[in-house]
C-alpha cells in the first residue's frame, strides 16, 4: 500500500543560516540595498497578497531573480544529479537536490543549500510520464499530481486516497516514489465568458452570445443549432442545459466554474459593455461579434422574420446587414449598449457582403428563466 504522506527526503543541511539573503559566493558579505525593478502595480499586489512590506517584496524579487540564475547555472553544472530546486518560505535561500554527495561544494559554492536526495529530476519526470499516459479511467478519478521536488517524490491527490492509489496502481509506478493524499480540490478551468468568443462542442466551434445566470449557475446563451441538450463544451467548458433549433434558434449553456462578464469583444478586441436587453429599432445600427469574423456592423432591416434553412424553418429572426460567417454561429448582436440577439444564418460572407439573421435574446431569457449579465 502506498504511503498518504510517507517520503522521506535524505538530506544534509549545511552552512547557511536561513536569514541570510540568497547570495553568490563571490557577493560582498553586506548586501547591497534592493531596488525595485518590477511595476508598482506588482508590487503593491505582492504586499497585498503575500502580507508583506514593501521592501520585504523589492528584497524577495532581488532574492528570486538571483536564485534563478544560480539554479539555471546548477541545473546544467549537475547534469543527470540534479534532483530539483526550491526557495524557502521567505526565499531568503535555495535549496538545490542532488543524488551526488560529490556534488555538494559546487551547490556551496553558488550560495545555495545542498540537499541529497535518491531520486534525480529525470527519474521524478519519468514517474509523471507513467501516470499521464495511465487509461483514462483511472485518471479521471484523480484530481492532480505533481512532482514534489521539497519531498522528492511525485504527489498523487484524489477525492479518496483509495483513488489515488488506483492511478499509481494502473500507471504502474514505483511506490516509493509516490505519495497519495485526499484532496478536496476539484480543478476547472477558469476562462471569462465575453460575447463573440470562440467555444467548442467537440470539433466544431461556435461563438459565446452574452453571460448569463440561472440563480448562482454561470453560464451563457447561443445558437440552438450548435448542440443539443446535454452536449459538453470546452473553453470554456460547459453543458447544453437547454436547445431549440429549428422553430427557434437558442439554447443556454450552463458554465460552472468559469467567470461570467458583462462584455462583448468589440473592435480590436476592446470590450463592450452591455447594460440591458432593450430591442433596437428598425433601421438601427447593429453590430455583431463572433469567433471567426471578429467585430461587424450593419442595421436591422426586419423584426420578425421566418427563415427556411435545410433543417427547417426558423421564426422571430431579426434580419440585419452585418455580415457573418461559419463560426460565428452563436455570437453576439448589440446595439448601442443593449443586447439584442444570437447570430443565426444568413447569406452571403464578409467578403462580398450579405444578409444576417439573429435569435433574439429576449426569448431565451425567458424561456430558461435566465438573467442577462449587465455592467
Amino acid at each position: 500500500m502506498l504511503s498518504k504522506r510517507c517520503a522521506v527526503v535524505v538530506g544534509v543541511i549545511l552552512a547557511g543560516s536561513l536569514a541570510t539573503p540568497l547570495s553568490s559566493a563571490a557577493a560582498d558579505p553586506a548586501p547591497q540595498a534592493a531596488t525595485p525593478t518590477a511595476p508598482p502595480a506588482m508590487i503593491d499586489a505582492l504586499e497585498r497578497d503575500l502580507g508583506l512590506s514593501e521592501a520585504q517584496v523589492v528584497t524577495r524579487l532581488a532574492n528570486e531573480e538571483r536564485a534563478a540564475s544560480v539554479e539555471s547555472s546548477l541545473t546544467s553544472k549537475l547534469g543527470a544529479s540534479f534532483g530539483g530546486a526550491w526557495l524557502n518560505a521567505d526565499a531568503s535561500k535555495l535549496m538545490v537536490a542532488t543524488t551526488d554527495a560529490g556534488a555538494t561544494a559546487d551547490i556551496q559554492a553558488q550560495g545555495a543549500q545542498p540537499v541529497l536526495v535518491p531520486r534525480s529530476m529525470a527519474q521524478l519526470n519519468t514517474v509523471m510520464q507513467q501516470l499521464d499516459q495511465a487509461p483514462k479511467q483511472a485518471k479521471a478519478g484523480a484530481s492532480l499530481w505533481y512532482v514534489d521536488v521539497t519531498t522528492n517524490t511525485v504527489s498523487v491527490q484524489a477525492p479518496t486516497v483509495e483513488a489515488a492509489q488506483a492511478l499509481a496502481a494502473a500507471a504502474g509506478v514505483d511506490k516509493s516514489a509516490v505519495t497519495v493524499s485526499a484532496t478536496a480540490e476539484k480543478p476547472t478551468p477558469f476562462i471569462n465568458i465575453i460575447g463573440g468568443a470562440a467555444y467548442y462542442i467537440g470539433s466544431s466551434r461556435c461563438s459565446i452570445g452574452f453571460s448569463v445566470r440561472r440563480g448562482t449557475t454561470p453560464g451563457f446563451v447561443t445558437a440552438g443549432h450548435c448542440g443539443r441538450a446535454g452536449s459538453t463544451t470546452s473553453q470554456p467548458t460547459g453543458t447544453f442545459q437547454g436547445s431549440s433549433f429549428p422553430g427557434n434558434d437558442y439554447a443556454w449553456v450552463a458554465a460552472p466554474g468559469n467567470t461570467v462578464t458583462p462584455y462583448v469583444r468589440g473592435s480590436g478586441g476592446a470590450n463592450v459593455t452591455v447594460r440591458g436587453s432593450t430591442q433596437a429599432s428598425v433601421g438601427s445600427s447593429i453590430c455583431r461579434s463572433g469567433s471567426t469574423t471578429g467585430w461587424r456592423c450593419g442595421t436591422i432591416q426586419q423584426h420578425n422574420a421566418s427563415v427556411t434553412y435545410p433543417q427547417g424553418t426558423v421564426s422571430g429572426l431579426t434580419r440585419t446587414s452585418a455580415c457573418a460567417q461559419p463560426g460565428d454561429s452563436g455570437g453576439s448582436f448589440i446595439s448601442g449598449s443593449q443586447a439584442q440577439g444570437m447570430t443565426s444564418g444568413g447569406s452571403g460572407n464578409c467578403s462580398v457582403g450579405g444578409t444576417t439573421y439573429h435569435q433574439p435574446v429576449n426569448e431565451a431569457l425567458s424561456v430558461y428563466g435566465l438573467t442577462l449579465v449587465t455592467g
